[in-house]
Parts: structure tokens; C-alpha cells; sequence
């Protein structure tokens, strides 16, 4: 979007340094990165970015309201209910597409947002590779508020780690070695010093969690939590503990904010670039327009289950029992707005934030596609698309 420095990576862009930044990435996170990662970093104009950092506060603050805390209360599963909750989250990611608006101007538009953490090692990580293997400079960036990549661990060992000695902390995942995310994961651990244990793996002594390490028993203290509700439902897995039983461990980031700031919060929203969304049981005439809609189930990740052009049948195949767990959100129509070698392509822009002692944006995620969603499934067989980061100057 920056055509001075768009137009010379292009011409400059060589396969030997794409091959270089996959090369770099995989030494450095001590695996291979299993989804796609982009041949190009986006580069944005600081006041976009600063407007979808702003917008995304003005989103998040709506969610603070008394209704809204007692409305979202029926989005927390009882078996999910984890006592103690704190009064924000931690961890919030806030997707945005960029459309054109009536003016002509590039818009972002709500996607989705949530409560819970994402990429914050391996983006950092990807970020900065960019810039070193394709040599762009020291004028770019990609931390937010003033942050640099001191502050920025500072700020996220805060958020993880607080005052307890890293081997007490644990990253908690199902399964952690065969998910996709498995880099982030190693570089958690090689920057904060906590392991990674599969939620599987956990023992429970009266109100204690512990993990075992080289035969040893490890009282857990705090649990940055990466563990997603719906896998573990959809693997139907049996734990040695339960979330809605008093514990005594602390939550980096606290579980009840995956249910209460999610796509359950989208139809409560009131701003200009939120897209017009209602719960599906609620809707009371279906649009004739169904084309420019999409049906997205409230908890799942990965586009799992969402119908990008839903029919009437698709909506008769949803039992009426069933329709409270799903939105109808008016379709975003993304702007190709990165020019590549295989023609204009799209972008999602994730907006990162940790919320320690105040809310701070402090990164961004951005996933290139040309396919009819962001992700990478609908994606494949291309070029220049994927995970990619987002520079300014």
C-alpha cells in the first residue's frame, strides 16, 4: 500500500530470499512452520494502522457494560465456567478486512474479535526476519505504542510469567507437538523460559495442578492458556482436572474471556465499521440477498464451519435448537489492496493486544489471500499469499 516501497520489493524479490526466510524462521523456532508463510510483509501507512488500533479499543471498551457482562454470562458453557474471573481479558485479538468505503477510501470492517491469546512469539519473530533477509532497513517497524523488542518481552513476561519463577508457569495446549502452532509454542518457551504441557498431561493433588519433568512433580502456579474449548469438546478428551473447580492457580488471561469477547459479542456492537450481525435463532425475515451474508458458528477457529455463500437449504440443514449458536453477519467484500506478481491481493489485518495495566495494541498479524476466505485452506495452490506482517514507517 506503500507504492515507494512496494514497488521495489517486488522488483528486488528473489526465490533464493524467500528460501532464506523459511530457512531462518525454521532454525530459529526449532521446527518447520506448518502453515504457509507469505513471500512479502505488508507494507501499511502508520495512520491506517493507528485507526484499526484505535477502533479496536472503542470496540473492546463497548464490552465493559454491565448488560453486556450479564448478557455474555449465557456464552460461558457451565463445565467452562472458570471461577475467579478477571475483570478483563489479558490477551485480545481484533480482525479487520479492508474494504472501500463510498468515498473511495480503504475502510477497515470488523471480522471477528477475541479473547485470547495468539502468535506473540512467532509473529515478533516473523516480523523482524522480513525486514533482516530482505534487507529493508532499520526505518521500518512493526511493535506498536512506543514499544521496542525489550519492552516488548518485558511487557509480555509481565503478562505470562507476573512474579512466579518460569518453571511453576506452564503453556497449556492439546496435543501442543502436533499443532500447527507448535513454533509459537517453542518460542514462548525459548523467550520466557516456561515449558509446554499437553492439558492431557496435568495432574491434580486436592487444589493443586502439577507436570512432570525428568521424574520430577512441578507445582503449577499460573497457566497461559492456549487450549481451545471446541477441540477439546470435538475430541471428546478426559482431563485429570475440571475448569469450573476451585484451583489454586493463577490464568494468564483468564478462560471464561474466550466465551464473553468472541463472535457472541458481534451482534451487541455499535460502530461504523462492524458489519450489520444477528444471532441466526433471532432473525426474524432471512434476507432475499443471502449471497452477501455469510453463517458463522460462535465458537470455532480456522473458519471451521463457516458458510461463506449460504442457500436456504444450508440454513434448513441447521436444526431451529442449534440457531442460538450461530450469527448471520453481513458479508465483507475485501479490497485487493497488495499488489503482488500474481495480481492484486487481499488482507485480514489482526490487530494484537495485552491488557496488563492498560489496554495496549502492540503488533499485528496479517493473512494474504486471493482465495474466498483469509485462511489458509481456501488459499492453497497460490503464491504470495499466507501469514505475513505488517511494516511502517
Amino acid at each position: 500500500m506503500i507504492p515507494s516501497l512496494r514497488k521495489p520489493f517486488n522488483e528486488k524479490f528473489t526465490p533464493e530470499k524467500y528460501k532464506k526466510l523459511l530457512q531462518a524462521m525454521e532454525e530459529a523456532c526449532g521446527t518447520p512452520v506448518q502453515f504457509r508463510v507469505s513471500e512479502t510483509p505488508c507494507f501499511f501507512p502508520e495512520p491506517l494502522l493507528e485507526l484499526m488500533a484505535q477502533y479496536g479499543k472503542e470496540l473492546i471498551h463497548q464490552l465493559e457494560s454491565l448488560e453486556y457482562r450479564k448478557a455474555s454470562f449465557a456464552a460461558i458453557p457451565p463445565d467452562f465456567n472458570v471461577p475467579r474471573e478477571a475483570p478483563h481479558p489479558m490477551f485480545i485479538q481484533v480482525d479487520f478486512g479492508l474494504s472501500r468505503g463510498a468515498d473511495g477510501q480503504i475502510q477497515p470492517k470488523l471480522v471477528e474479535l477475541q479473547g485470547f491469546p495468539s502468535l506473540y512469539a512467532y509473529q515478533a519473530l516473523l516480523s523482524q526476519l522480513y525486514i533482516e533477509v530482505f534487507g529493508l532497513g532499520e526505518g521500518l517497524h512493526y511493535l506498536y505504542g512506543g514499544l521496542d523488542w525489550e519492552s516488548y518481552k518485558k511487557l509480555l513476561r509481565r503478562a505470562i510469567v507476573a512474579d512466579h519463577d518460569p518453571q511453576n508457569v506452564i503453556l497449556m495446549e492439546i496435543d501442543p507437538l502436533h499443532q500447527k502452532t507448535l513454533p509459537d509454542f517453542l518460542l514462548t518457551e525459548k523467550l520466557l523460559g516456561i515449558p509446554t504441557v499437553s492439558i492431557t498431561d496435568i495432574e491434580k493433588r486436592g487444589r493443586e495442578l502439577f507436570y512432570e519433568k525428568a521424574g520430577k512433580r512441578i507445582p503449577i502456579r499460573r497457566i497461559y492458556n492456549r487450549a481451545i474449548v471446541d477441540e477439546l469438546v470435538r475430541k471428546n478428551l478426559k482431563l485429570n482436572f475440571r475448569f469450573d473447580e476451585e484451583l489454586d492457580v493463577e490464568w494468564a488471561g483468564h478462560p471464561n474471556w474466550y466465551f464473553r469477547m468472541s463472535k457472541f459479542s458481534l451482534p451487541y456492537l455499535r460502530h461504523d465499521n462492524v458489519p450489520r450481525t444477528q444471532f441466526l435463532d433471532r432473525v426474524e425475515r432471512i434476507p432475499e440477498d443471502l449471497q452477501n451474508y455469510v453463517i458463522k458458528p460462535l465458537f470455532s477457529f480456522a473458519g471451521l464451519g463457516v458458510l461463506i455463500n449460504p442457500t436456504k437449504e444450508d440454513l434448513a440443514a441447521i436444526p431451529p435448537e442449534k440457531r442460538s449458536q450461530y450469527i448471520l453477519q453481513e458479508k465483507i467484500k475485501f479490497e485487493p489492496v497488495i499488489e503482488t506478481p500474481f495480481g492484486p491481493t487481499k488482507a485480514e489485518v489482526r490487530m494484537m493486544y495485552i491488557w496488563v495495566d492498560e489496554l495496549l495494541p502492540v503488533m499485528s498479524i496479517v493473512r494474504m489471500g486471493r482465495g474466498m476466505m483469509m485462511g489458509v485452506d481456501h488459499n492453497k495452490n497460490m503464491e504470495w499469499v499466507g501469514s505475513s506482517a505488517a511494516l511502517y514507517e
